[in-house]
């Protein structure tokens, strides 16, 4: 397995807090204080508690956005009221920790937190310097974060937990048979009723060279379905013990009763053993007795700070106006300790501060235009905004007026921030870009398209995506000797480089007219059934394209359509114009942004636009990435749906359609 992908896949899993303080807990509060149960720190703990260093003035502007100051202390006030709560529960959790190693006489030292952070590069095979990097990347945990409130935690919880972590010689076979030991394959379908099961076993039964079809059909998973019903070969210990022992009992080409795996129902087929690895137990001994005493000591630690958080009593005053008034200064008490209200609002500003700053930079910016335009933006304008995208995306009550609470329910779910600030990042954002860009003309053109791309014949076809060119003309040969989709489909099953069509054997949705990808649908459309494209060269993939027929046209006139179809393009172009907008106002500003230490002069001047500081809009000249937004099927009622066809699921589309159209 690729060394790099493993250590992505490890940075993703430690990234905040997997390694011991990996759940998230709510608040719980009882009478007037509370008892705390909180997600363990996220960040790393510092190696040892020490003295916060001085910080920079208040007032000393953090980023100059042409001449206008964004200061420290309003820098600090938004990051706090954004991720304040989130923080908090970080630096109490931290709390409990140091209080609980200091009843236990336990210490953390720096050269520990070192030492750890160098033990777990080698283990993932890396030099320490990119695996700090890549935690960055990946995660954006900073190295005084990971050191702070991954690693330091992660130790500290370590050394307080007593279990004993050395593993017994049972869990030491287990784990090599686990990793060594023969293994089954086969090929499964995933059903939700135990009836739906029996039927496709019983299918299986009569034709059991057709259980990949069946998987495709109708198994729900969706990763398995996808391969003809392949899973990773079957190891003892590696799932539920009745699915292991049902696969391991069965002989090549044997299918299995129906197996019940919590709430689903899968029937397996076997389609071969694979003998166990000859590498010898004493070989792999010390690794995986690592690997054990890691996951005990994970499991030892996250008994332990349950236990501190069940125990702890916590009076949460940040979230609560009245303790926050009748305590200034506190942001929180844990048994009986306070934790200052400051070191929340440092840690906020050093978690979040860039993030913070670059949405203070933006608003600056629009308003800037808005007051260049002598232009506001009302409360009544942010709340028909709001009930626009809640109507917009469906959220309606019965009597058909948009039902605003839901969607703003659903947005403080998704966005994780209080609704206040969605409301001025996102929606006070859309409202002024929409102001400054004005109207935006619709043509016939327009509406032809969009008529053609939503209600339009589609063409079905069979796609072998090649990544040479010398490849595509040997496929393309052997296409040509044998027009047919039968052989069309072996060859993309044997030869295709993109996954979803080798998977398919070629098969992909129906392709429209105007969907962003003019060199595939010039050649798509250019066919007649049973006919075979020349080699098509679509970014820096080569396709071999074989035509099936055409959908039949939507029994829709577009005089039906009109209205629909103009509120949906004047949308979607008045949203490329405010993205263009928006990134032309970014070019002709000078911004200086201190936190970053980044400096930007503004672009040279273009001539005059109203909204924008000198330098102008170019022409309104659509890219290719917005001509293909323009032309995605809109979202209205009359939508045609795509035809499907009964193999390939509506959103399966070959990852290499979604690049660029053109010749590299």
């Amino acid at each position: 397995m690729d060394r790099m992908a493993t250590t992505r896949r490890c940075a993703r899993g430690i990234g905040l807090g997997a390694t011991i303080v990996a759940a998230a807990v709510a608040w719980r509060f009882a009478g007037g204080s509370a008892a705390c149960a909180m997600a363990p720190p996220s960040r790393p703990a510092a190696r040892t508690p020490a003295a916060a260093p001085a910080s920079p003035p208040a007032a000393h502007p953090v980023a100059l956005v042409n001449g206008t100051e964004i200061t420290r202390d309003r820098l600090a006030a938004e990051c706090l009221g954004r991720h304040g709560a989130g923080v908090l529960e970080t630096l109490v959790n931290r709390r409990l920790i140091e209080q609980a190693c200091r009843q236990a006489g336990v210490t953390v030292t720096a050269a520990d937190v070192d030492a750890e952070i160098d033990a777990m590069s080698r283990r993932f095979g890396v030099p320490r310097d990119k695996w700090i990097e890549l935690l960055r990347q990946e995660r954006g945990v900073t190295p005084k974060h990971y050191a702070e409130e991954i690693v330091w935690p992660m130790i500290a919880l370590r050394r307080l937990a007593s279990a004993a972590v050395e593993p017994t010689p049972e869990e030491l076979q287990e784990a090599y048979e686990k990793q060594f030991g023969p293994a089954v394959k086969a090929r499964i379908i995933v059903s939700r009723t135990r009836a739906d099961a029996e039927r496709c076993r019983a299918q299986a039964l009569a034709a059991p060279d057709d259980f990949a079809a069946l998987a495709r059909q109708h198994s729900i998973d969706v990763g398995s379905a996808s391969v003809n019903g392949w899973v990773t070969p079957i190891r003892l210990h590696s799932g539920d013990p009745l699915f292991d022992r049902a696969a391991f009992a069965l002989a090549e080409g044997e299918i299995s009763d129906v197996v019940q795996v919590a709430d689903q129902f899968i029937v397996i087929k076997c389609e071969g053993h694979l003998p166990a690895d000859t590498t010898p137990l004493a070989d792999v001994r010390p690794r995986l007795a690592e690997e054990i005493r890691e996951r005990k000591s994970r499991q030892a630690s996250n008994d332990v700070f349950r236990k501190l958080q069940d125990s702890a009593t916590v009076e949460n005053v940040l979230n609560d106006p009245s303790r926050a008034a009748a305590r200034p200064g506190v942001a929180a008490i844990v048994n009986g300790e306070s934790v200052p209200l400051d070191q929340i609002r440092e840690a906020c500003l050093d978690r979040h501060g860039a993030d913070v700053l670059e949405v203070l930079i933006t608003r600056t910016l629009i308003e800037q235009g808005l007051g260049a335009t002598k232009q506001t933006v009302s409360r009544p304008e942010i709340d028909a905004e709001i009930a626009r995208a809640a109507e917009s995306l469906g959220f309606k009550k019965p009597d058909g007026t948009p039902d605003v609470a839901a969607w703003m329910a659903r947005m403080a779910k998704e966005e994780r921030l209080p609704l206040q600030y969605y409301v001025d990042d996102v929606v006070w954002s859309t409202v002024a870009l929409k102001k400054l860009v004005g109207a935006v003309s619709v043509t016939q053109e327009d509406l032809d398209r969009a008529f053609a791309a939503t209600f339009g014949p589609r063409a079905r076809c069979r796609i072998i995506v090649l990544d040479t060119q010398r490849r595509a003309q040997e496929v393309w040969q052997l296409a040509r000797q044998n027009p047919t989709p039968e052989h069309i489909g072996d060859l993309a099953e044997r030869c295709s480089v993109d996954p979803t069509t080798k998977a398919l054997r070629g098969e992909v949705p129906p392709i429209r007219r105007w969907g962003g990808q003019p060199a595939l649908e010039r050649e798509a459309f250019a066919l007649k059934p049973g006919e075979l494209s020349g080699v098509v060269q679509v970014a820096d993939r080569f396709m071999v394209i074989f035509c099936e027929g055409y959908t039949e046209p939507a029994a829709v006139k577009p005089e039906e359509v009109r209205g629909e179809l103009h509120a949906d393009i004047t949308e979607k172009k008045q949203r490329i114009e405010m993205a263009r907008h928006f990134t032309h106002l970014r070019e002709a500003a000078a911004i200086d942004n201190f936190l970053a230490g980044t400096s930007q002069s503004p672009a040279a001047p273009r001539g005059g636009r109203p909204g924008l500081p000198p330098g102008g809009m170019p022409p309104s000249t659509l890219t290719a990435t917005e001509a293909e937004e323009l032309s995605k099927p809109r979202a209205g009622s009359r939508q045609a749906p795509p035809p499907v066809s009964p193999r390939v699921g509506s959103r399966v589309v070959p990852a290499t359609h979604e690049a660029p159209a053109g010749p590299k």
